[in-house]
């Protein structure tokens, strides 16, 4: 699985060692196999199952589809989000997105994968009195908006090839691409630039373009996105916005990873 071995030996806590495992299940960048975690945490077969079945059955933990591996339960997706959701209106980074909004003057928002759609983290409207209403806690697909092609686009071939299962995808607008063969080449251009773009495709009349939020490791964990009405924003003018978003994507990843660097480097001036 890529990590360094974890060992649950070293704690006695019941608790302590199902958060443990959790945490190894939420960060693996695909759905593991028993025999991974095993591997990964070294610990008997048996305890391991006992701790992965105990997750299962709060909701913490989940089966994938094909029913042998592991992956993230609804619960934890849940309560991940809310954390994030109250993170985002606290935190500078709602200052950030509505300073990104003055500039640019359109309504910007905040998106994460939730599942197989997209949720809106937060979201601070333009001063025009004609508005899209997507409210924060809404639900958008992933393969009609920018920010879900921009996911979809960077994020491992198992969300692209979970999505794709269910075609045909639903038909929002005459230009929503609803089949694989006709969106992954859209992807490939995406992944290349790594701007999202949407182009009526998922509300007639709508334009939007958005950029990636990066994580410490280089891997999208959220978008920073721009929409509006095509009459006054049309895509080559959302497109013209990127730079001005990617500048608010790099100040919100500063918000995020701020308060861990410190802790890295006390903990290398300890190991001296």
């Amino acid at each position: 699985m890529g990590r360094s071995p974890v060992s649950l030996q070293e704690t006695s806590s019941v608790s302590e060692r199902a958060l443990l495992l959790m945490e190894i299940i939420a960060k693996a960048d695909a759905p593991v196999t028993l025999n991974e975690l095993i591997a990964d945490i070294q610990l008997p077969k048996a305890t391991t199952h006992r701790f992965v079945a105990l997750l299962e059955q709060l909701g913490f933990v989940q089966r994938a589809r094909d029913g042998h591996r592991y992956e993230i339960g609804h619960r934890l997706t849940a309560l991940a989000l809310h954390t994030i959701r109250r993170s985002f209106q606290l935190a500078p980074r709602r200052a950030i997105l509505s300073a990104l909004v003055k500039e640019v003057g359109e309504t910007c928002n905040i998106t994460m994968l939730d599942g197989d759609r997209l949720i809106y983290i937060d979201r601070v409207e333009s001063d025009w009195p004609l508005q899209f209403n997507l409210k924060v806690g809404s639900h958008v697909p992933l393969h009609c908006t920018a920010s879900g092609k921009l996911i979809l686009a960077l994020s491992p071939p198992s969300l692209r090839k979970a999505l794709f299962r269910s075609e045909p995808l639903q038909r929002h607008t005459p230009r929503t691409l609803t089949t694989a063969a006709k969106l992954e080449p859209e992807l490939e251009k995406i992944r290349k630039s790594s701007i999202g773009v949407d182009n009526e495709e998922f509300i007639d009349g709508m334009s939007a373009a958005a950029v990636p939020i990066h994580d410490s490791t280089g891997h999208i964990v959220a978008t920073v996105a721009v929409h509006g009405p095509t009459s006054r924003l049309p895509l080559a003018r959302a497109i013209s916005h990127v730079p001005a978003l990617k500048r608010a994507a790099r100040a919100i990843e500063r918000t995020m990873f701020e308060i861990d660097a410190p802790r890295s480097k006390t903990k290398q001036a300890s190991k001296k």
